[in-house]
């Protein structure tokens, strides 16, 4: 296991000045508050808050670069294993990616905060067999590169977690009575485990000033020894050097040599770092007009068999999902693992218009992923997609509605997703795409019935504003379908809508109907979630 030298920096100051600094506690829904409630609950709630009240929660028992025993309690949502303090300390917690639960290990102290302290792994003297097998592990560089968690892990156990991250933001988050809650399901695997990451963004800093004064020092083809073009080491904002990436789809990989190489040839031209951007296409030459496009497109022809990979973020990106063609701009958002995009569409129709006995085709077991038709609703007819992007789900469940409308605030993506409802032979009286204003954003629907329509939401990492989700309360569709990738964020704005129709009449009261994630992102600690809501 790899260990990283630290600087003093973050070195104890005496108890006297630690109980004079501010204690900013961090913002609700983000990664370091996700940690600190996963801490508490380690601890227990009330060590925390005799700590709190003493204001000793700053007053960590290390010292930097301390070496220390620890016994691992548990996994956090953002995948890194947390140990508590030995006997005899104070009630802290340490926090040890790449840990498990019941593993006793070696760790050294490199940085301290509220109630707990960061700490590089240095050995595993007791490892938890029934979890841990390395021998599972696919990357050279796992165990120093930041970007997986799991690798060690089995499948199975790596869904199961991802439910556990779920059932947990629900409770610290959507400020809701469990019995509101219906059981969270298991989480929906996704069907390549490796191989299915179809974007990567490695990156790369500056020359030295002494490099680009003499470009002979790089004109060998040699790789300078202070050149890294890769991805952040664990727990650092240094970058570390990466050749491939298992989890990357294999066009991308075969791209990443060639793309190395140039780069290495030519550093000594680079002012400035760059985040280079590799995204695996179709062939999107010849261009498709879908002004003059045979319908159906012949989906045999080489525009549709030959893989590519884009590197450039102003070029187009092409990909199907199932039976549908997306064409959208190599910088813009995408969903990044195109395997699991027929089983989260197809979920997501299911969950709209759902069958008693709906099962899931994707789950090596017949699973439950609907529940029965809510009686007396009638059939939506119109769907509303916020955040549309370039129209994934706009267009996937175009079928099922008599009218859609995807509404965003970024132009080039409806430009984009225009183009992609012409490219799937959809009618402009069925779909359309229109700028939504982030002050009435439902204003461009004004003419779709409520108690007919489905809004589904998409939202970044940050969720829904506080504007937003009146607005939603406003036009109250029948359903809403949440889709989310943060978990944490989507349980807090599930809660303030159902909290803020609590005592509403008949129809006009919010349920959460069902909640289940998905696995976008197999061997580390991310996972989506889909989330409906009906009136009742």
């Amino acid at each position: 296991m790899e260990t990283r030298k630290r600087n003093d920096k973050g070195k104890a100051k005496g108890k006297g000045k630690r109980k004079q600094k501010k204690i900013t506690a961090p913002e609700p829904c983000s990664s370091e508050d996700v940690l600190f409630k996963d801490i508490v609950a380690v601890l227990g709630q009330a060590e925390v808050d005799k700590v709190l009240e003493e204001g000793t929660e700053l007053d960590s028992p290390f010292e930097f670069h301390q070496e220390v025993e620890l016994e691992v309690r548990a996994i956090g949502s953002n995948g890194e294993g947390i140990a508590v303090a030995p006997d005899g300390t104070k009630p802290w917690a340490v926090v040890v990616p790449l840990t498990l639960p019941g593993e006793k290990i070696r760790a050294r102290i490199y940085k301290s905060a509220r109630l707990h302290s960061f700490a590089d792994l240095l050995e595993i003297t007791t490892p938890n067999p029934a979890l841990r097998d390395d021998s599972r592990v696919k990357c050279k560089y796992f165990g120093a590169c930041g970007g997986c968690q799991y690798q060690m892990l089995s499948y199975e156990t790596q869904i199961n977690l991802k439910r556990d991250v779920v059932v947990k933001a629900y409770k610290n988050y959507s400020n809701l009575l469990q019995s509101s809650l219906p059981p969270i399901l298991s989480t929906i695997a996704s069907p390549l485990e490796y191989g299915y990451r179809t974007k990567l963004t490695p990156h790369f800093e500056a020359p030295p000033a002494a490099a680009r004064k003499n470009p002979s020092a790089t004109s060998d083809g040699k790789k300078p020894d202070w050149l890294a073009i890769g991805f952040n080491k664990i727990g650092t904002h240094k970058t570390m050097d990466i050749e491939e990436c298992p989890i990357a789809t294999p066009v991308i990989n075969a791209a990443l040599g060639p793309a190395r190489e140039r780069i290495i040839k030519n550093i000594h031209t680079y002012e400035r770092g760059v985040s280079l951007i590799f995204r695996d296409s179709l062939d999107t030459t010849p261009d498709i007009d879908p002004r003059t496009a045979q319908q159906p497109i012949d989906k045999l022809s080489e525009a549709f068999t030959k893989q590519i990979c884009v590197t450039d973020h102003k070029a187009t990106v092409r990909e199907t999902v199932g039976e549908w063609i997306f064409e959208y701009n190599g910088g813009s958002f995408f969903q990044n693992n195109n395997s699991v995009l027929v089983p989260l569409t197809d979920y997501v129709r299911d969950a709209i218009f759902p069958l008693p006995s709906a099962t899931d085709p994707s789950s090596p077991s017949p699973v439950t992923v609907a529940v029965s038709v809510v009686p007396d609703t009638p059939r939506p007819t119109h769907l509303v997609d916020t955040y549309c992007g370039s129209g994934l789900f706009a267009i996937t469940l175009s079928p099922n509605f008599e009218k859609v409308a995807g509404i965003e605030l970024s132009t080039e993506s409806i430009t984009f997703a225009t183009r992609n409802a012409r490219l799937n032979g959809i009618s402009p009286d069925k779909i359309s795409f229109r700028s939504g204003d982030a002050s009435d954003i439902f204003s461009v629907v004004g003419d779709f019935p409520p108690s007919h329509s489905v809004v589904v939401i998409d939202p970044p990492r940050k969720g829904c504003d506080d504007a937003f989700i009146s607005l939603l309360l406003k036009f109250r569709p029948a359903t809403v379908v949440y889709v989310s990738c943060n978990v944490h964020t989507q349980a807090r704005d599930v809660g303030k809508i159902l909290n803020a129709t609590a005592d509403a009449g008949e129809g006009e009261r919010y349920v959460l109907q069902s909640l289940r994630g998905f696995d976008l992102f197999p061997q580390t600690a991310h996972v989506e979630s889909v989330a409906v809501l009906r009136l009742v």
